[in-house]
């Protein structure tokens, strides 16, 4: 078990078929299909009860995520080498990732090759939805993980195998806290804050929106009837991470979609 939050031993991959099934049979052998180098044995450091003493568990997570970073080094230098530009998004719960990425499918999914690498603890219901907009897409489940890690990234596109010059979004787990730890490889960080959240999302988690390439104020089309100060939100994150861009958008009814296509072509130029 990860020495960080628990992750990693009950996780499983596996990518959909036709009409949303999972395909049969275990994730591809790491040996004989494509994607970044073998897995790497599990060396991960335990705790032992008997031997608990003040401090080990931040010893630890350094242990990990050293491990974890270079694993993520891994795939970002197959990523670079095939010429697919992955995406790292992010949000809370119900923030609107898999609305948003069915219809970025549906609308420009073709002209930017897009696969997507699902995360959530369980079922295949997300997965299910972006395979339907017509998108190639592999499930990780973490079972009782709250995040992705490089090393199920890397399994990930074992079994879903990008094709080269392609964007991969890699869609992680609804967390505002992990998943900013953990780097996966990607070439960009985009994180979703939802106006159903509140305005202090980027000053309650500063690390998250700290190492966003780009915010999406998502849902704006429902600013009429909540009490969502968007100055507020703007100051906030303008303050936490200046060089962070932020785009208002709403997946129902198409505004602010033409901005988020534009930068995710921009970037994979």
């Amino acid at each position: 078990m990860c020495a960080t939050c628990g992750c990693d031993d009950e996780v499983s991959v596996r990518v959909l078929g036709p009409h949303g099934t999972p395909e049969p049979g275990p994730a591809p052998d790491p040996g004989h299909a494509p994607g970044p180098g073998h897995e790497h044995p599990h060396e991960h450091e335990h705790e032992h009860p008997h031997e608990h003493q003040p401090g080990r568990t931040v010893v630890l997570q350094q242990k990990v995520l050293a491990k974890n970073d270079s694993l993520a080094a891994e795939n970002r230098a197959w990523l670079t080498s095939q010429g697919i530009l992955a995406v790292n998004l992010m949000s809370s719960p119900g923030a609107g990732k898999t609305t948003l990425l069915e219809r970025t499918a549906r609308e420009a999914g073709a002209e930017l090759g897009l696969a997507v690498i699902e995360g959530d603890q369980e079922t295949t219901l997300d997965a299910t939805r972006i395979e339907a907009a017509g998108c190639p897409v592999a499930q990780i489940n973490t079972g009782a993980g709250c995040h992705l890690d490089a090393s199920m990234v890397a399994r990930g596109l074992r079994a879903l195998r990008p094709r080269p010059g392609s964007l991969l979004v890699i869609e992680n787990v609804g967390n505002l806290v992990c998943p900013a730890l953990f780097d996966l490889g990607e070439a960009a960080r985009v994180v979703i804050s939802s106006v159903t959240e509140g305005a202090d999302k980027p000053v309650k988690y500063p690390l998250m929106f700290r190492g966003a390439d780009l915010v999406l104020l998502s849902k704006v089309d429902l600013l009429p009837y909540l009490d969502f100060d968007t100055g507020r939100h703007a100051a906030d994150l303008a303050r936490i991470s200046p060089r962070t861009r932020l785009l208002p958008v709403s997946a129902r009814t198409g505004e602010g979609l033409p901005a988020w296509y534009d930068w995710l072509r921009r970037k994979a130029r």
